[in-house]
């Protein structure tokens, strides 16, 4: 039969599909003039130039996926064969179990004081609501001792006064020293002798309104504006009873100073006029309550108090030309 002919032996040319029935054939060699050559049993068979397949493409197989695991094998035991491995492994799985998280969903052991019998719990609240309540006592006890004078002090100041002494005293006031309850105003006037010589004595010169004025609106004040008459007269007052007589040591000296303060502001009020000369100056505070509340029932007198100092004779030292 020819080797070409069709059939469910015959020989197929290189690259048609075979068919699964089909097997095999053994290759016959050709010779050099194309018969068929006998080949003995057990001989090789020679190699056939006009005959040779070249070997078949290598083909990489196409990406695959991974196989699903067999929810049915058995397990396979991955634990390790050396002693060694082994210790280490049992070493690190106390700490791999402390590290790893708990799962999702897993509760959570209780910690605190939740993890505290019931008991233990009541006891914990009941401790922690007498130590609010002692701390909120104590601070309102220490408050009303160092505010200022109101209704509450005036009604249980001896239960704030036994709570706070002896271990809780303080040596401070809210709005230290005192709320300024009161508006003092310092005048001055003065007596003049005119060229001609004549005298006269001059109205009187509300100096702290002054300052008051320079002071409102002002976003900048200077410190002399706003301290030096005050603190001069606070001065004089701390220093001299209450017959203008002076106590200790700086009576004197705040005499002085207060005079020099108000020989200056007079000077520069021109209450002097050409060939003036001032004489004798006088000092006296004005003062008055300030007027409580609408919603207050405390009643306050309203008029004024005054305090007039003695005359003092104006020296050279106490000009503005010697204080310069």
């Amino acid at each position: 039969m020819d080797a070409y002919d069709g059939g469910s032996n015959a020989r197929r040319q290189p690259g048609a599909p075979s068919e699964p029935d089909d097997a095999p054939e053994p290759q016959r060699p050709e010779g050099a003039d194309g018969a068929e050559t006998t080949q003995a049993p057990g001989e090789p068979a020679p190699p056939s130039p006009r005959r040779a397949q070249s070997p078949a493409p290598n083909r990489e197989p196409a990406d695959v996926p991974p196989a699903a695991p067999d929810p049915y094998a058995e397990p396979t035991d991955t634990r390790p064969s050396d002693p060694a491995a082994i210790r280490q492994a049992a070493a690190l799985a106390p700490a791999e179990a402390a590290a790893a998280p708990a799962p999702y969903g897993a509760p959570h052991p209780p910690t605190g004081v939740a993890a505290l019998s019931l008991r233990y719990q009541i006891g914990v609240a009941l401790a922690l609501a007498v130590v609010a309540v002692a701390v909120c006592v104590h601070i309102g006890m220490v408050f009303l001792h160092v505010a200022p004078q109101n209704t509450v002090t005036k009604q249980h100041g001896r239960a704030v006064d036994d709570w706070v002494y002896p271990e809780f005293e303080q040596n401070w006031k809210l709005f230290a020293p005192n709320p300024l309850q009161l508006n003092i105003a310092v005048q001055v006037r003065a007596r003049i002798s005119s060229a001609d010589g004549g005298s006269r004595t001059t109205g009187w010169y509300d100096l702290s309104a002054q300052d008051g004025r320079a002071i409102d609106g002002n976003l900048l004040p200077s410190h002399t504006q706003q301290n030096e008459l005050r603190r001069s007269w606070d001065l004089f007052v701390a220093t001299h009873d209450a017959d203008n007589r002076p106590v200790g040591l700086r009576g004197a000296l705040s005499e002085t100073y207060l005079r020099r303060i108000v020989v200056l502001r007079l000077e520069r009020d021109d209450a002097t006029a050409r060939g003036d000369v001032l004489v004798s100056v006088q000092v006296r505070s004005r003062t008055t309550n300030v007027p409580p509340p609408k919603w207050s029932e405390e009643k306050v007198s309203v008029q004024p108090v005054y305090r007039e100092l003695p005359w003092w004779a104006v020296t050279a030292d106490d000009t503005e030309g010697s204080a310069r």
